[in-house]
């Protein structure tokens, strides 16, 4: 998916594609077996309802003429009637309760395999999407499948079986009839032709313009706060109202494509019925007498069963035609290449020691526009590697890097001299502790949050963290402490203790690598203070990278590299930067004298 926002409609195939229903295939075929049952339940019951028409033909022709005598016949026809009844009803409702099981397995299979892509999938794929259109996919998009699969496969076959043999029933009451009925077919067989086209494309269309409606809905809900600061609720609502009436618009074209079948079937039924009618009442009034008033009535009830499926069909045609417009996004999805991944002979990381280096490392996000410019670094065990520069000098994009959330463009990374493309990212990952600058907090209690790098943590281990970090004083003081139910995002509380919680949620997971991305940047100076306290023993022995603005923290690294225009530019201690009186030291003077 090209990179958009949300006014931009996605690329969609403009032609129908056979394969995305092949591939839905895939899905189905673990529950085939519970599909086929309902069939063959659906279709006894079909053919049981069927017998009704020339049960009421006997009784007419037959029965009634007896008299008294036929009495017995035509109860016993109602009894076999009331049997076959009862039968579809029960038929019916197991035929449901398995569909519904398949049909909403399939769903939840699907939803599975496009949410562990999503967690597989590098980060420079949610930077360049709205997250509301990849949300729809997850979300809307396999919902709207969920009829289609409950019902409309087996309903389908169901319908299809039926009318063949439907056919034979109204052959064997009247061959003409028959061949009346069938001269409204190639009119309606032309209807789908025309219309198809232009009736899948109008959902796609449709299907875009409710994605972009949905990643608006999501950037505001998330900007909420910037936009009532800025006093932007007018606007926002005239674009959101923009979009919603995009969908609406878009939803109403597509939808008149879909009411086109229906009437067209009921004209076309009326039309043929009523020329059974006349070719009926003329028969019966002719002195050959060919036909029978119960072969006509029940030729009529048949022909009414006869359109049914067709509009079946009907309709199940057009859901398939939405339904591959959603299927097209959803293994779009599913079919994104995962470019950070394990290579085919990984192997698991042994324990780290902590040795780090880079050696000669190019990386851009784009091409053409370098981020970091043959960066070389050593950082041995137990050391602790500060990088500070200017905004958007590529510091981040060294410890991204480090903890391969974007493969290196050319160089190496090594860890213990591994290189990090080697080993498999997940056991590379699990002992490396990273505190990124978003301090992310999830929906739950604050001592779930903290545990979140390390499940089977004892509470004791989860307040000493906090304690480390100085955060368990104002978490005790919450109503219900460690298990204060906190949002997402963790929206009551201050950004300094959304951070405090994120960097004892790195810490619990004693990590050979620490780094540690702008982790003071919103804590007081006081508690700032404390926490430094505290670091100081946690990071000894372990290797770790801090990225900081203030320099105040980060004097006592053993060494300090400057980083501007994707490249070190300066390197070494505190004082020994100092010394040179270059960058590090213009940065130093300019703070203090702030």
């Amino acid at each position: 998916m090209a990179r958009n926002k949300y006014d931009i409609d996605e690329t969609l195939n403009k032609h129908f594609d056979m394969e995305q229903v092949k591939r839905l295939g895939h899905y189905i075929r673990p529950y085939a077996g519970k599909m086929a049952l309902s069939l063959i339940l659906r279709v006894t019951a079909s053919a049981a309802i069927l017998l009704l028409p020339i049960f009421l033909q006997r009784i007419i022709d037959v029965y009634i003429p007896m008299g008294e005598k036929g009495i017995p016949h035509i109860m016993r026809l109602c009894g076999i009637s009331v049997v076959l009844a009862v039968y579809v009803s029960v038929v019916i409702c197991i035929k449901t309760k398995l569909m519904m099981y398949s049909g909403q397995s399939i769903i939840r299979d699907l939803r599975a395999d496009v949410f562990d892509k999503l967690q597989k999938l590098p980060f420079d794929y949610y930077d360049s999407r709205p997250h509301g259109k990849i949300q729809v996919r997850l979300v809307n998009y396999v919902n709207n499948l969920s009829d289609l699969l409950s019902n409309g496969l087996v309903n389908t076959i169901v319908d299809l079986i039926s009318l063949f043999v439907i056919m034979g029933y109204m052959f064997y009451v009247n061959w003409s009839f028959t061949l009346v009925c069938l001269c409204g077919l190639p009119v309606l067989f032309g209807i789908v032709f025309l219309v198809k086209k232009k009736q899948r494309e109008a959902w796609q269309n449709a299907s875009s313009k409710q994605s972009n409606l949905n990643a608006y809905i999501a950037e505001s809900i998330n900007g909420i706060k910037v936009t009532q600061s800025f006093v932007r609720e007018q606007e926002n609502t005239g674009i959101f109202n923009r979009l919603s009436g995009n969908y609406r618009k878009a939803w109403l074209h597509a939808i008149k494509f879909n009411l086109i079948l229906p009437p067209s079937v009921d004209f076309i039924s009326v039309v043929t019925t009523s020329l059974v009618y006349v070719m009926g009442v003329n028969l019966l009034r002719s002195d050959s007498a060919s036909i029978s008033v119960g072969a006509i009535i029940a030729f009529t009830s048949y022909i009414s069963r006869f359109w049914t499926p067709i509009t079946n069909l009907g309709n199940f045609y057009n859901s398939l035609l939405t339904a591959i417009a959603y299927l097209e996004m959803i293994f779009e999805t599913i079919d994104e290449p995962v470019e950070v991944k394990d290579r085919d002979d990984a192997v698991e990381m042994p324990p780290i020691q902590g040795e780090v280096e880079f050696r000669d490392v190019c990386f851009a996000y784009e091409d053409g526009i370098p981020v970091l410019d043959h960066v070389s670094l050593l950082v041995k065990k137990g050391e602790t590697c500060a990088i500070v520069g200017p905004t958007g000098a590529g510091k981040t994009t060294i410890i991204n890097l480090l903890s391969r959330f974007y493969n290196v463009g050319s160089g190496a990374v090594y860890v213990d001299g591994v290189n990090i493309e080697d080993v498999t990212i997940r056991s590379l990952r699990k002992q490396m502790g990273v505190m990124l600058q978003d301090s992310f907090i999830f929906s739950g209690s604050i001592r779930d949050n903290i545990r979140y790098g390390k499940l089977d943590a004892a509470d004791e281990e989860v307040e000493r963290a906090a304690a480390v970090v100085c955060a368990h004083e104002f978490i005790s003081k919450m109503e219900n402490g460690y298990d204060t139910f906190v949002n997402e995002r963790g929206s009551r509380l201050s950004v300094g203790q959304r951070q405090l919680i994120s960097f004892a949620r790195a810490l619990l997971a004693d990590p050979a690598i620490l780094i540690l991305d702008e982790a003071t940047s919103s804590i007081d100076t006081e508690t700032e203070l404390a926490l430094q306290k505290g670091l100081q023993e946690l990071l000894k022995g372990r290797t770790s990278f801090v990225i900081a603005h203030r320099l105040s923290t980060i004097q006592n690294a053993d060494q300090i590299l400057y980083v501007d225009d994707g490249q070190i530019v300066e390197r070494g201690t505190h004082e020994e930067l100092l010394g040179k009186k270059g960058y590090y030291y213009q940065l130093y003077c300019s703070q203090r004298q702030g």
